[in-house]
């Protein structure tokens, strides 16, 4: 009967010991933010602009309080440099490209209505390190009273401003959930 008791007892604890465990590990879990950057950079931006930007992003904030990001999107001249300077009949004059941007182990930091995230980013231009490579980059991430996270903003630091611009880059937040 005592051995009964004592396997029975046994099984309860290593059952509260997992559930506990569980519970921690459930904590500590990575939140996982994505969406899209849909914006157009200033007239002034080089070489000329404006540039119209389009593309997704993704942010994984690590239980440890750190972030890694990453985007993807388009440039390409704007319908007002088209009608102000360009050649409708001429697509190649938009000067279509394409930017990769990579940041890893960004610090977090907490704002009144949502995070940003501040770090050296790793950019390329179709596919080759940009000669703007590495910038610091500032990511805010915003929301409001309905939606926590529904807002982006990509602001560059020399020398990449000299192409993105020193306004953000505005985009939307699609996806909040965790890993």
């Amino acid at each position: 009967m005592k051995s009964k008791n004592f396997w029975w007892m046994a099984w309860v604890v290593v059952l509260a010991v997992a559930q506990s465990i569980g519970a921690a590990a459930e904590e500590h879990h990575a939140v996982v933010l994505s969406g899209f950057i849909n914006d157009y950079s200033a007239k002034s931006v080089s070489p000329v602009g404006p540039w119209e930007v389009r593309g997704t992003w993704r942010m994984v904030i690590k239980p440890s309080g750190k972030a890694d990001f990453s985007a993807t999107f388009t440039m390409v001249r704007s319908d007002y440099w088209v009608i102000a300077q360009g050649d409708p009949d001429q697509p190649e004059g938009r000067v279509p490209h394409t930017h990769h941007l990579k940041v890893e182990d960004a610090d977090v930091t907490t704002l009144q209505n949502g995070i940003q995230v501040d770090g050296p980013a790793e950019i390329m231009a179709n596919g080759s390190p940009a000669g703007f490579s590495p910038s610091v980059v500032h990511i805010k991430v915003t929301g409001g009273t309905s939606v926590e996270f529904s807002n982006i903003q990509l602001t560059f630091d020399s020398p990449a401003s000299g192409h993105f611009g020193t306004d953000p880059l505005e985009g939307v937040v699609r996806r909040n959930s965790s890993q």
